[in-house]
Formats: C-alpha cells, structure tokens, sequence
C-alpha cells in the first residue's frame, strides 16, 4: 500500500465530509470508499474515523494523522512541481458553478474562451439562483458575491464590485432625486429578496456616518435580472452592483442616485474547496478569469 495514496484519500476523505460525496467525487460505490479507508485502518492499527449516517468525526489519531500528513503531502508536491514539466497543460472534467445574471453574461461567454485555449478540459457549469456547497455537489469552482461563506473552501478575489443605487431617468423626472438614504423612505423601492436574511434593508456608510434604511415597494423578486428589468421600466429605485448597473448608466437608461454614499460590497471571488493538491484545470482556470474579468471591468 502506498502511503502518499493513503493520506491523499484520507485528507479527501475529511474535506468531502461523507463516503457518498467521496465516492461521486471519484466515480465510485460509497462501499468501495468504506472499504478502503477500513484497510487503512486496519494497516495503521487505528480507528481515524466515527462514523455516522450524516458525518464523519475525526478520531485523536485521525486529527494526528491528517496534521502531520497535510504537512507531508505539501511538501511532495512542492517537490514534484520543481521537478515536473512547467508546461502541465488542463484536461479533464471542469465543474463551475455561478449564479443566473452574472453567470449568463459573463461565466459563459468566459468559460467558451478558456475551452479555445484548453481544448482538453472538458466544461461542465451549472446556474444557480444561490450559492451551493461544492464539496457536496462535487464542483471544482464556484463564483461568489461579497463575504465568503462559511465553510471549508479558499477563495481568491477576481475583482472588487461595488453596489450602487440607481433609478430610471423617467422615474426620477417624475419622482424626484433622492438627496440622503432617508429620503428612500418615501419612494418606489424595488426589492431583491437573496439568501436567507431579512430583505428590503438598505446599509449606507459616508466616512463615520452609518445608516440604515428600511424601503417599502410593491415589486421584489429574488431573481436580480427580474429587478434590473423593472428598474428600466421605471418602476423605481433599485440596488444593483456595478457589474450589472454600469452599462446602464452609460448608456442612460439608468441614473445612479446617492453616489456620496456607499453599500457593502460585491467583490466577486473564485471559491474552491481546500483540497491539497489543486489540479492544473482549477489553477489555469482561475488565473484565466482573473484575468479575463480584469479586460472586462466596468469604468467608475
């Protein structure tokens, strides 16, 4: 038995979280999974694993043999790639995940632009309306908004994306300009219902000054392009990061409002789950699209 192979499996083991998630990982039976990490035990003289129906509990040999292992498994690979060729091309299945909007316009036509390049890596993306555990659904990279979720994946920021408040010129002529965040209270606010937190709650921040908004609208939806859409309609005052927005504004089928205040970011991040040896495909595809979103940045 190779011991290297054995920690790699072990460490993905844990990071994966279940047998099952492993097993769809590796396009294998959850059986076959239990069974090699009982010969694992068996050749350590070991139990690392309690297991349960739902979860997986490192044992104190466990914790022991995936810290020192982690150690010495960084340490090999940092010797293979000295030693391998620079040039290790992509290949393989690709998995991503991103959300509708910003997946549609930009994820796609980004993701058919590395396939030129890579001919060898095969894509796979899949749109969601929100965020999904890549170590359960087995996703190699997700794109992500704003603070990073709370769960044992690395992410690397691809761009800053910041929120503004905007409104049709038409709706605007026939409402009025918002001068300060309260004057929101009396206007048509189009509300995107996200994640699981309270929505219609707008944060503003002008150096030390903090406020906080609760707008009132007849239109919401937790669809961000339905809300875009209505803004342009003239339906009323819409939060929108830049990446969405910009276009608009210059073109001037949008007016952003308020431009003294500032909103919580958007930045967008590639997340993928913390594994110890991230593959050339996951490595290039995330420089790519630092890069690629870099040439396509919208103008403040």
């Amino acid at each position: 038995m190779d011991p290297i192979a054995d920690l790699e499996f072990f460490a993905r083991l844990v990071t994966q979280g279940s047998l099952s998630a492993l097993a769809r990982d590796l396009g294998v039976t959850p059986p076959a999974i239990s069974a090699r990490l009982s010969q694992l035990e068996r050749r350590l003289g070991v139990k690392l694993l309690n297991r349960t129906t739902r979860r997986l509990a490192m044992t104190q040999e466990g914790e022991l043999y995936l810290g020192t292992g982690s150690k010495l498994l960084e340490q090999v690979q940092e010797l293979e790639r000295m030693v391998s060729s620079s040039r290790e091309l992509p290949r393989g299945l690709l998995k991503v995940n991103a959300t509708f909007g910003f997946g549609r316009r930009h994820i796609v036509p980004a993701l058919s632009e590395f396939r030129r390049q890579y001919p060898d890596v095969e894509v796979q993306l899949d749109l969601t309306d929100r965020p999904v555990n890549l170590a359960e659904f087995a996703f190699d990279v997700g794109i992500r908004f704003g603070d990073l979720p709370d769960q044992r994946v690395v992410g690397r920021k691809l761009t800053t994306n910041r929120r503004f408040v905007c409104a049709s010129p038409g709706y605007l002529e026939q409402h009025g300009i918002p001068n300060v965040p309260d004057d929101l209270r009396t206007h048509r606010c189009i509300v995107l219902r996200e994640n699981d937190t309270a929505y219609g709650t707008w944060h503003f921040t002008k150096g030390k000054r903090h406020e906080l908004v609760k707008v009132q609208g007849t239109m919401s939806s937790n669809d961000g392009e339905a809300t875009l859409r209505w803004a342009l309609d003239g339906h009323g005052v819409l939060v929108r990061s830049e990446w969405d927005a910009q276009s608009f504004i210059d073109a001037g089928t949008l007016t952003r409002v308020l431009p003294d205040w500032s909103l919580p970011a958007a930045d967008i991040y590639a997340i993928y789950p913390e594994r110890l040896n991230l593959s050339a495909k996951v490595r290039i595809f995330i420089e790519f699209l630092d890069q690629y979103l870099k040439r396509l940045a919208p103008s403040a």
